[in-house]
């Protein structure tokens, strides 16, 4: 059975329908108060995530070069001492194809 308005005004009493009817009367007055404060918070969060996805953008990449010179270090380390040929992981290219001195 589907519930009744007059369910929901039992329920809420008479503190409820006051505060629901002084909602809708405010509401056009507090809508825009709270969006003209809320933006300029709103923004300054993106800024915000912007500036620290950047940082750690930048700490990431300096991270990898990092981790790639260790690489490279571990690996002609292992050339020197093994006679093992040194690679150069920072200059291979992604083009494998021979082209027979041409």
């Amino acid at each position: 059975m589907a519930p009744k308005i007059t369910d929901f005004v039992e329920d809420a009493g008479a503190p409820g329908i006051i505060a629901g009817i002084g909602a809708v009367l405010l509401a056009p007055v507090v809508i825009p108060v709270v969006a003209g404060i809320g933006k300029p918070i709103a923004k300054s969060l993106i800024k915000g995530g912007l500036v620290l996805y950047e940082k750690s953008r930048g700490a990431v990449a300096e991270l990898g070069e990092t981790f790639e010179d260790m690489v490279a270090e571990a690996r002609a380390e292992l050339a020197e001492g093994r006679q093992l040929p040194a690679v150069d992981v920072a200059g291979t290219s992604a083009d494998n194809t021979p082209d027979n001195g041409v």
